[in-house]
């Protein structure tokens, strides 16, 4: 049965509504000053991508969203932690975020440091009382490898690793990808694995969450350096642009766009949320 493109994005909707619920449940105002840094990073706005993401894996294999939502907004903390740290002078050296005062500018250098670090740990608590889905008590266990292996040494810290610390490989085309698949599309990989994993995918559908998730992480990274030529965040300097040229790397967006696709195709996954979501990722006019 196909899904009708305008139910699906108010699908989409609600599950971002949904995601921006628990948020503010979790980070609640008047606590400290340390949670309202907190709060001011996580719920300035966003995207919630990667929740989405996660969300749209678990419910087109059947899982219930009270199940995801607390994993959905473990990752969206995690992510947030990276961006607080990542604005930082001594990383990305950012003064704005989301079209305000970057959580450091805002609220001190120090005071940003710990509000990053008081996410990731607020993620893993999180996390810990995350639900068991019935009858698979297995699938949590999965899922929190996932993550944390997206987050840690082998995933995104490697990549912010390799982005401020770059070799010469890094102005390669595999250099380049290697180092934007850790740093941006490991959580991206991971949201879509864990949303499988948690719904007890079959074997075909985590195989197409995987490369699903491979394929739309880069895109993420590519349309972004599209977007912000000239203007890189990188503290290498190095992106799409200077690596492939304008045109090589709107090609290579599009190819990734096309292996999501390819990806959901072949493990049979009918979820216009997730076409939607790749949709989104689309190279715009005078990219």
């Amino acid at each position: 049965m196909t899904n009708h493109p305008s139910k699906n994005r108010n699908t989409l909707e609600g599950m971002r509504a949904a995601v921006d619920a628990e948020l503010e449940r979790l980070l609640p105002a008047g606590r400290s000053r340390l949670f309202e840094a907190m709060r001011y990073a996580v719920l300035g706005g966003g995207k919630r991508f990667r929740p989405l993401v996660l969300l749209a894996f678990g419910e087109a294999f059947g899982a219930e969203r009270p199940l995801l939502l607390p994993y959905a907004c473990a990752i969206e903390l995690i992510h947030n932690y990276s961006l607080v740290h990542d604005d930082l002078p001594a990383m990305d050296d950012d003064d704005v975020r989301r079209g305000r005062p970057s959580c450091h500018k805002a609220f001190g250098e120090g005071p940003a440091l710990l509000a990053g670090d008081g996410l990731l740990s607020l993620a893993f608590e999180v996390l810990a009382g995350a639900p068991y889905p019935r009858r698979r008590p297995g699938a949590k266990n999965a899922a929190l490898r996932e993550i944390a292996s997206a987050a840690g040494v082998r995933g995104m810290i490697e990549g912010q690793w390799l982005d401020i610390r770059p070799g010469p490989e890094a102005k390669t085309a595999d250099g380049f990808l290697d180092m934007i698949s850790k740093k941006t599309g490991a959580l991206i990989r991971a949201s879509a694995m864990s949303g499988a994993l948690l719904a007890g995918a079959p074997a075909k559908g985590a195989a197409a969450a995987l490369d699903y998730g491979t394929a739309l992480g880069l895109a993420f990274q590519l349309r972004d350096d599209l977007a912000d030529a000239g203007r890189s965040g990188s503290p290498s300097g190095i992106d799409a642009v200077s690596v492939f040229g304008r045109e090589s790397a709107r090609a290579c967006l599009e190819s990734c766009l096309t292996e999501a696709r390819a990806a959901l195709e072949r493990g049979g996954i009918a979820s216009t949320e997730l076409r939607l979501l790749a949709a989104s990722l689309e190279p715009g006019e005078g990219m």
